[in-house]
This record gives C-alpha cells, sequence and structure tokens, in this order.
C-alpha cells in the first residue's frame, strides 16, 4: 500500500502517515492538489490529510477539494504541534531576520514572529522550509518545523514550543478513494456537507433537527457553492456508535438538509 500526503520527509504530515500506515511506503506532493490528483489517479491507494487546526480553524484547501475528488474519511488522529525555530549552528534569536515555514504553521506562531520583528516567509511544507534553510546557509534565516528535523539537515534548534496557543493541535484524516463503505461498529462520528432552502430560519431548522435527533454536532464550516452567495455546510456529528446511531440521526433523511453529500463515518479521536 502507498501512502500520499502532501509535503516533504520530516514534516507533520509524513510523521503523521507513518503512524497510521507503519511499515508502509508513504509518498510526498508538492500540493494538496497535486497530492488529491496522485489518489485520483491511482498512485497512491490512500491519503494523509491535514483537516483543522486547534488555532487557526478549518484548512480550507483541504476541506474544498473532498467532494471535488470523491474520497472519503475512514479515521482521524489528533497531533499536538509545537513547532521548534531551526536556524545554522551559531545564530541566534537577535541575528535572525526571517522565519520560512508552511502558511499554517508562520499563523500558528503568529505572534511570537511579530513580537521578534522576523518576517514570516511562507513555504509550501515545513520540512521543505528546513531543506531551503539548510542549503542556503544564511545564518539570518530560520524555519519552523518540527524539533527532530533539524539534525538531519545540520541546523540546531534555537527556540522550542514557537507556538501562540499551547494547545495548538491538528486533526489529520485518512481519504480513501470512492463513496463511503459500511459503517464499521465502533464508528461514533460522520461527517458531511448539505445545504438548505434560501429561506429565513432553514439553518437552525436544520440544526435543532439533527439535535432531536441526538446528534453532537462537533464542527460546521459554510463554503461557496458553484453557485454564487449559494452555500453549503460542512459538518461533524458525533452519535451512537454504528450503523444503529448512523441511522437514528439521517434515517430518515433530516426535512431541512438539501444536496446531502456524506464524506464518512468512522471511529472519533478522543477530544474530538
Amino acid at each position: 500500500m502507498t501512502i500520499g500526503y502532501q509535503g516533504e520527509p520530516f514534516s507533520y504530515s509524513h510523521r503523521v502517515a507513518g503512524k497510521f500506515f507503519p511499515g508502509e511506503e508513504a509518498i510526498g506532493f508538492p500540493s494538496f492538489q497535486a497530492t488529491f490528483d496522485a489518489l485520483d489517479e491511482g498512485r497512491v491507494d490512500r491519503l494523509v490529510m491535514p483537516i483543522e487546526n486547534s488555532t487557526t480553524g478549518s484548512i480550507l484547501p483541504v476541506l474544498d477539494r473532498l467532494l471535488a475528488h470523491r474520497v472519503h474519511i475512514t479515521g482521524e488522529h489528533l497531533e499536538e504541534i509545537q513547532h521548534a525555530l531551526l536556524a545554522h549552528p551559531g545564530a541566534t534569536l537577535d541575528t535572525i531576520r526571517r522565519v520560512h515555514s508552511h502558511p499554517q504553521a508562520l499563523a500558528q506562531a503568529e505572534s511570537t514572529i511579530t513580537r521578534h520583528g522576523w518576517d514570516a516567509q511562507p513555504e509550501h511544507d515545513t520540512a521543505g522550509a528546513v531543506r531551503l534553510v539548510a542549503e542556503r546557509g544564511d545564518p539570518s534565516e530560520a524555519c519552523l518545523a518540527h524539533p527532530d528535523s533539524a539534525a538531519p539537515h545540520g541546523l540546531v534548534v534555537l527556540l522550542r514550543n514557537v507556538v501562540d496557543r499551547p494547545h495548538n493541535t491538528t486533526r489529520f484524516v485518512v481519504l480513501h478513494p470512492g463513496p463511503p463503505a459500511e459503517v464499521d461498529d465502533d464508528a461514533d462520528k460522520t461527517s458531511l456537507a448539505f445545504e438548505t432552502a434560501h429561506t429565513p430560519g432553514s439553518l437552525a431548522m436544520a440544526l435543532v433537527e439533527l439535535g432531536l435527533r441526538g446528534a453532537n454536532l462537533s464542527r460546521i464550516e459554510s463554503r461557496p457553492t458553484d453557485m454564487a452567495w449559494r452555500y453549503r455546510m460542512f459538518v461533524d456529528i458525533n452519535h451512537k456508535p454504528g450503523r444503529a446511531g448512523f441511522d437514528e440521526v439521517f434515517e430518515p433523511m433530516p426535512l431541512h438538509l438539501t444536496n446531502v453529500s456524506f464524506l464518512g463515518t468512522y471511529r472519533a479521536a478522543r477530544g474530538t
């Protein structure tokens, strides 16, 4: 089995792919689009992708591609993210002028970067930022990444836990190609997208109906559809496990939900 992820070796996605699928081949791609395309074309069998962060919220480039690429979620994992500031030996916090990293990582440490007066430089991946800084050899440049990625590139850790919020955690999901399969006996979380009528109170009625059926809404995100100024809701719902728990919420389909797309029913990670 081959596992696709966005980034390079030593990135957070690469680490989590190894936790989900130990011993399997993991292949990194330079962008989210390229990663999804690889699954579509059969070059990888599964994807491990970040979908939400406790500091910055949803990873929208991933969320927006779930429907377009006809994939479904089969599992999730919560990874605590504590970035480290990596630089060349001999560099100090005072010599640093620019900090490179993935845009999400930079956003998760924005206050720290601003306080030090560093110039944030977005890159496609945390591990790619490490490689870039190592190749340039400039003591005024640093990067935010996992501390374990420093030594393989000849860098050192200048500062640990470079995050604005101590709970900084990223939720990763496993994506399989095709529509959702059968509901496992321990599956107690469902991700879906739906629309509602463009009338007053329609979303409120949809949420009330879900709540009356025992659904615990853990996340809701409004995203544009293909029609201007029309939106769909991406939601995560916790419910009783197994097919019976799923049917209690969705059979029959709630009246106020339209254009429903199920994105997967799976076992919730602790804390979600």
